[in-house]
């Protein structure tokens, strides 16, 4: 059969929006128990809680969408790959997630589970195994777009409005990793478009933190 040009080009324009809407493979589920961070320091491996209805970029707004309660010790758990809470009246899971990137596009992780990235907020955590004591260390945190950030449950920086992520674009002040296990925690606020985070620490002379591991709870088959 012989295609006439206008049809052909036409389905040549179907296939062109079709692949546009089809999110690039920048995540991968882990394939190993533990993770070194990427040589330019960032952290490549998370646990990403499917996004919760949120709306508000200002400092005062993203304070009191990450202070609210939305399920039980959401301060506190460390959940497992697979585990689930609920959130009003929508079950939401939790995702054990690897990077190819320096950075974690949820964007991107959103798009292939078909959930909103619109006026949305992601929970995500990793926990940093340490072999011994490390002091005087710095997060470096980007994020589209604000985003609030715990270490050992200890608030230790936000960044706030309708920004494109940028490396090392918030900075903690110095803090100490404990020997053994440290858990980051995240709160990353969406208002439209692009959305995604990076983090990485830094040592006492503000180069990229090396000698530790980053691992999650255990990773479903």
């Amino acid at each position: 059969m012989t295609m006439h040009p206008t049809s052909f080009a036409f389905l040549l324009a179907i296939g062109a929006v079709a692949a546009a809407q089809v999110a690039p493979v920048t995540l991968m589920r882990p394939a190993t128990p533990d993770k070194a961070p990427a040589p330019d320091g960032f952290i490549q491996r998370w646990l990403v809680l499917e996004p919760i209805r949120a709306n508000g970029l200002t400092d005062s707004a993203v304070q009191a969408i990450v202070k609210k309660e939305y399920f039980p010790n959401q301060f506190t758990v460390i959940p497992h790959d697979g585990d689930k809470v609920t959130v009003g009246d929508t079950q939401l899971t939790w995702h054990a997630e690897d990077t190819r990137l320096y950075n974690l596009n949820l964007y991107h992780f959103a798009h292939a589970l078909d959930k909103p990235t619109t006026n949305v907020l992601f929970w995500a955590l990793t926990l940093v195994n340490c072999p011994r004591e490390m002091p005087g260390v710095r997060l470096a945190i980007g994020s589209n777009a604000a985003s609030v950030w715990w270490v050992n449950g200890q608030e230790v920086i936000g960044i706030y409005g309708d920004r494109q992520t940028v490396i090392d674009d918030g900075v903690s002040k110095r803090l100490t990793l404990k020997k053994g296990q440290n858990i980051i925690r995240a709160a990353i606020v969406n208002g439209g478009g692009a959305t995604d985070f990076c983090a990485r620490f830094l040592d006492q002379d503000d180069k990229p933190l090396k000698g530790y591991t980053v691992s999650l709870n255990e990773v479903r088959k």
